[in-house]
């Protein structure tokens, strides 16, 4: 390629004032095809510094590393595409973990309450079972110190010159035994006849204050039955009535407190025909 003739000298601004018009035209064709001729040989020598291709490339331009721009291109927008869905992926796990943490709270709370509920309830019904429980035996102790307490006589009036009361006697016998039990029931309130009292002392002991009962249940459990109408002991002690010895094999201690255990628990001594 043949260069055009760059003139050695331009001509300066005022001196270009004063050039024919003629002059001045061909004076900037000059300057602008030194300008195009430095362009185009700084392109070829760039073109020749590199590669044969970028002689046959004007733009500079490989078109392998076109290539290559548009794959990283390709590459970053299929990472960004996967960093954008890994991060949804993330907060909807996170949202499910947060419900489902929700859930097992509130489903927790609901059994918390429902088990508290069903304890409240079993106390509220035990208390009142022992309520009762309590009630009951309190009604039991009443009524059976109702029965072994004397009755409150009557206040009389003192008579002036009252005769002194003569103590009596029983003879030591079973017919004995049964009279003074009678008239000490019958001062205490408690009911019973001498025909039901008899009755039950010939079947329980053949009228032996002695007797004693080593078979049965009770002897089993290690409380075996005494006396005339054979009792045992927690009776004995529970049923005992004032006034009367202490001794479980007492005949009229026996018979009164056995005819007071009858009188709680069957209304009366002669209401008993079998064992008891």
């Amino acid at each position: 390629m043949q260069l055009p003739t760059i003139p050695k000298k331009f001509p300066t601004f005022t001196a270009f004032n004063r050039m024919p018009k003629k002059h001045k035209i061909t004076a900037v064709g000059a300057v602008a095809a030194t300008a195009v001729v430095l362009t185009v040989t700084g392109l070829e020598a760039t073109a020749g510094a590199g590669s044969a291709t970028a002689a046959g490339n004007p733009t500079g331009f490989s078109v392998s590393k076109g290539a290559q721009v548009k794959d990283l291109d390709a590459q970053t927008g299929l990472a960004s595409q996967k960093s954008i869905r890994d991060a949804a992926q993330a907060k909807s796990d996170l949202l499910a973990a947060a419900k489902k943490a929700a859930a097992d709270k509130q489903a927790a709370a609901k059994k918390a309450a429902a088990d508290k509920a069903e304890a409240a309830k079993k106390k509220a019904a035990a208390e009142a079972a022992d309520r009762a429980k309590k009630k009951a035996a309190a009604n039991r102790s009443t009524k059976r110190a109702a029965i072994a307490a004397p009755k409150k006589a009557a206040p009389k009036k003192a008579a002036a010159a009252a005769p002194k009361k003569v103590a009596k006697s029983y003879p030591n016998n079973l017919d004995g035994w049964i009279r003074e039990s009678l008239d000490i029931l019958h001062a205490k309130g408690i009911p019973g006849s001498y025909e039901g009292i008899h009755r039950n002392i010939i079947r329980e002991s053949s009228g032996n204050p002695r007797a004693i009962n080593l078979w049965d249940i009770n002897a089993q459990n290690g409380i075996p039955s005494k006396g005339l109408l054979q009792v045992i002991n927690p009776t004995f002690n529970t049923y005992h009535v004032s006034g009367t010895s202490w001794d479980i094999y007492d005949p009229v201690a026996n018979i009164t407190a056995a005819c007071n255990y009858a009188a709680d628990r069957y209304g009366s001594m002669d209401n008993v025909n079998s064992a008891y």
